[in-house]
């Protein structure tokens, strides 16, 4: 593959690893030039209003000092500065730009649970409009009811949480391992079952649905949410069962009876009525993000991708499952970084000197050293295109309220809940987990695959040697880097990035373009 090389000099461009110390934090800020630099230190003290205004909200003080995992959100500067490492230019903009919203989103999700919550806010009338909903559930089911809140407590108590603090979960996994659950389910569910028997999740809601999403692990832990949800505190919840074989036709049927299902189950609870107005003006607003979306990809084609890495799997994350058409921001967003990618294409903006290896990254990331897609490029010069995690809706939904698409939109509800962004390609078969990663990196013209081998997973690394013939096959270059999703203590972060070092030089034969990124004293940052 051909090398492409950054066309001029940025200024302050340098060596990036000195920025680290030994400490929890970086030695001080990076110097970006002086209008990046002025830009980036403005968004942070942007970044710092929202977090006092959120501070300001009903039950925020209880919550902080009655939740453990509410504390670690005073370091989401420092999660920030994480992700626009070496960043320039479009690129940096396109990234804060991201950011915002998603930082916005999340705010909105605590300060909701948190007046919500029995313990802290109270709020009881409003805690009747709530709907507890899975942490993996794509909320298609919520896209009628304007007037209700899909209150998704699991987001701010593991999800977002383990990507602030790569040591949030420890405790938690620790709590259901001594409670008997066994230590090789996966971390992310026995995370959340973990904070179920502690009694570290908000109490509020008027019902709950959960999803058999992703596994059978995610489902043992729903099991024991379920329970208290239901016993303990008196709140009903539905377990709603999207099929394992999403691509087979006759499985759809199904499917689209438990969408309808879900929505009865909410009527019946809240007393309020499916609003099909509603319904289709959201459709119309996840139509616009997946064309976005796949124009984004088509400028990650070329040789000069702008939105990429961590932020961009984050920013589909939020947008198509926490908000599934529902939020009237998102649109707003969409296309002010649609034009930020056009102008840093046009304009050749690259995040790193030179481009070696074009890279799709396929498998379930870990959570606290998911800005190592960043540090591919800047490292290494391998530019990670997307994610599976991202690769998820590729057609468009009825957006128009015709007596025919009533109907349809059952199905094509169903269809959001099947390519929920963790199980799309995790479930379905052979072909939606190996022959599409093929697909993928053609059409993506990548060279290279980076596999995240979560070894709690068992649905990937079954696959393992059919990976890795079909790579020989088509003269791709294959690395597995070993991780477990929430738990650094297992593989660190330092030891993650050892296995891309590794490659690197024993199979690619290369020398890093960022020597001093190689090897980082972060083992006790956050």
């Amino acid at each position: 593959m051909a090398i492409v090389k950054n066309e001029k000099k940025k200024a302050g461009q340098q060596t990036l690893g000195g920025l680290y110390g030994t400490g929890k934090v970086k030695k001080r800020r990076e110097w970006r030039g002086f209008k990046d630099t002025m830009y980036d230190y403005g968004r942070w003290l942007i970044l710092w209003k929202k977090m006092i205004k959120i501070s300001l909200s009903r039950g925020f003080v209880k919550g902080l000092l009655r939740y453990r995992w509410m504390y670690y959100y005073l370091s989401v500067p420092y999660m920030v500065d994480k992700f626009t490492l070496g960043q320039r230019d479009e690129i940096l903009r396109i990234t804060h730009t991201a950011l915002d919203i998603i930082v916005d989103d999340v705010a909105l999700v605590i300060k909701c649970c948190l007046r919500a919550d029995r313990r802290t806010g109270n709020d009881k009338a409003y805690s009747e409009k709530c709907v507890l909903v899975d942490e993996n559930a794509m909320v298609s089911f919520m896209m009628g009811f304007p007037d209700l809140v899909a209150l998704e407590r699991e987001v701010p108590t593991l999800f977002s949480s383990n990507l602030i603090n790569k040591n949030s979960a420890v405790h938690y996994i620790d709590v259901a391992q001594a409670y008997g659950i066994p230590g090789d389910v996966c971390p992310m569910p026995e995370t959340e079952a973990g904070i179920s028997i502690e009694d570290d999740f908000v109490v509020g809601g008027k019902c709950a649905v959960q999803v058999n999403s992703t596994c059978d692990g995610s489902m043992l832990g729903n099991s024991i949410i379920a329970n208290r949800l239901e016993k303990d505190y008196g709140i009903p919840t539905f377990q709603m069962a999207t099929p394992l074989r999403h691509k087979e036709e006759d499985t759809q049927k199904y499917a689209a009876e438990e969408i309808k299902a879900a929505i009865r189950f909410i009527e019946e609870q809240t007393g309020a009525k499916w609003n099909w107005k509603a319904y289709f003006e959201c459709a119309k607003r996840v139509n616009e993000t997946t064309k976005h979306r796949w124009d984004w990809l088509d400028v990650n084609s070329t040789d000069y991708p702008q939105f990429f890495g961590a932020v961009f799997s984050l920013y589909n994350d939020t947008n198509y499952m926490g908000n599934c058409g529902r939020s009237l921001t998102f649109p707003l967003y969409d296309r002010r970084v649609d034009a930020l990618v056009n102008k840093g294409f046009k304009n050749k903006c690259m995040i790193a000197p030179e481009y070696r290896h074009r890279c799709l990254v396929w498998g379930v990331q870990p959570q606290y050293a998911f800005d190592m897609l960043y540090w591919m490029a800047l490292c290494w010069g391998v530019m990670p295109l997307t994610d599976m995690l991202s690769m998820v809706i590729d057609k468009p939904i009825a957006e128009e309220d015709t007596p025919e698409n009533r109907e349809q939109a059952y199905y094509d509800m169903a269809y959001l809940s099947e390519n929920m962004i963790m199980r799309n390609h995790t479930h379905g078969g052979y072909k939606v987990l190996v022959d599409e990663l093929w697909e993928h990196c053609e059409r993506m013209n990548a060279d290279m695959v980076m596999l995240w081998e979560h070894i709690a997973c068992k649905a990937l690394t079954g696959m393992h040697g059919q990976f890795e013939e079909q790579a020989r096959k088509r003269g791709i270059n294959l690395v597995w880097v070993a991780h477990d999703l929430c738990d650094p203590r297992i593989y660190t972060k330092q030891a993650v990035r050892d296995q891309f070092n590794l490659y690197m030089r024993t199979i690619m034969r290369e020398e890093p373009i960022d020597p001093t990124l190689e090897v980082l004293q972060d083992d006790e940052a956050w």
